[in-house]
């Protein structure tokens, strides 16, 4: 994994003055816990945190086509970003989500009250309207480096909905010439290398661009004492799950698979488990409970077919010492090490996945050094201290172009 390095000596004592905005999805996920772990890591520092939020619950009892036009601009939310940077004397304002209920007008907001401005990447929403770069169990880039993503409105991209989709694409549209994304952020975050380089080609700036991963909570190495695989995410397409249940026909293994999680695609997923041995659904568990599978693990099969961001489950498999058996598919080949912190199989090849169960090391020297690698991986890429390190040295950057400005 390469890190954001390149800021100037951190000076953990000089507190901030934080404004971090984010827009929560309806069904909570990673972006929405990844920003209440930064949020939980600037106050653990010090720094002052003022959170402005939106919650996407709201969007059941709006009218569509005000949410479309609210997603390209709201008024609301840049009065609201503006009263709240005065009255709390913000100095720096970081946002994560803000599609669809924030929208881009806090930057606006920002630029008016004269504070810079860092946006992290969770996602490619600003590159393809589905955010996903996936179409019908495939990966899709048509609309990348499109200065109009058009090919998302012929597909329905968004919710298979044309009307809906038409608003991402406007907002998108309109910000790109309006300016907004090249003149009024003044550092984008990527979580990993691979994110950076699509954006870069997506007409992003590329020195405004840098690495800096996500974190978990330290909570101890696991044992591996329970020697089985774990699925842990959401039962939709893009994860995966059904690619693993074809691969466990045939994989001649005799550890257990335990799936963790729900979604759309549960009930079909249960379906194909029929008949095959040692599988276990665990349904939504909390998250001490994730920990716990995670850390009596032999290893985390992670067989995503879309070009994940920075799984939160990859970071806690690290931080227990569990290896992972990912797909070599966008940014997971390039933060798992085949042979050091797990094995890759070809994305969306059940085959190659069926194979890769049976040779995984069972005990010994081999599976020993796996979880040694990946423990390393944890403390030397995604530990608390040095994502904080590094993202304090980042809104030092952004403070420092703010003032040249």
């Amino acid at each position: 994994m390469v890190l954001f390095n390149g800021a100037p000596k951190v000076d953990n004592s000089a507190d901030m003055n934080i404004l971090v905005v984010h827009n929560r999805y309806a069904f909570a996920g990673g972006e929405d816990e990844a920003c209440a772990t930064e949020v939980e890591l600037l106050r653990k520092h010090g720094h002052n945190v003022v959170v402005y939020a939106q919650d996407n619950r709201l969007i059941k009892s709006a009218k569509p086509w005000s949410i479309g036009i609210r997603s390209v601009w709201s008024g609301t939310d840049h009065a609201a970003v503006r009263q709240l940077i005065s009255k709390n004397k913000i100095e720096l304002m970081s946002v994560h989500n803000f599609f669809p209920l924030v929208s881009p007008s806090i930057y606006y907001a920002a630029r008016s009250e004269g504070i810079p401005v860092v946006q992290t990447l969770h996602n490619y929403r600003l590159l393809c309207p589905a955010a996903t770069f996936l179409r019908e169990g495939k990966i899709c880039e048509d609309c990348l480096g499109k200065a109009i993503p058009w090919p998302a409105l012929i597909h329905k991209c968004y919710r298979g909905s044309r009307t809906q989709t038409g608003s991402v694409v406007a907002m998108i549209t309109a910000h790109k010439i309006l300016g907004t994304w090249r003149s009024l952020v003044d550092y984008y975050i990527a979580l990993t290398p691979f994110m950076r380089d699509k954006f870069v080609a997506g007409g992003f700036p590329a020195e405004r661009i840098v690495v800096k991963p996500n974190s978990v909570e330290d909570t101890g190495v696991g044992s591996g004492h329970n020697d089985n695989f774990l699925f842990v995410g959401r039962l939709s397409e893009e994860k995966g799950a059904a690619v693993l249940l074809r691969a466990w026909k045939t994989a001649k293994t005799s550890r257990k698979l335990k799936i963790v999680g729900t979604g759309p695609d549960e009930m079909n997923l249960r379906a194909m488990a029929v008949g095959l041995p040692n599988i276990e659904f665990l349904g939504q568990v909390s998250a001490e409970r994730v920990r716990a599978e995670m850390a009596g693990a032999a290893a985390l099969v992670f067989p995503s077919i879309w070009y994940e961001g920075l799984s939160r489950v990859v970071i806690e498999a690290f931080s227990k010492g569990t290896p992972i058996l990912a797909s070599d598919l966008g940014p997971i080949s390039t933060i798992v090490t085949d042979g050091r912190t797990g094995m890759l199989f070809r994305a969306g090849d059940s085959a190659d996945l069926a194979a890769k169960l049976a040779a995984f090391p069972s005990t010994g020297t081999a599976l020993a050094k796996l979880r040694r690698f990946s423990r390393d991986e944890f403390e030397r890429s995604y530990s608390s201290e040095v994502v904080y390190s590094n993202l304090k040295g980042i809104y030092q950057l952004a403070l420092s172009a703010a003032s040249r400005k």
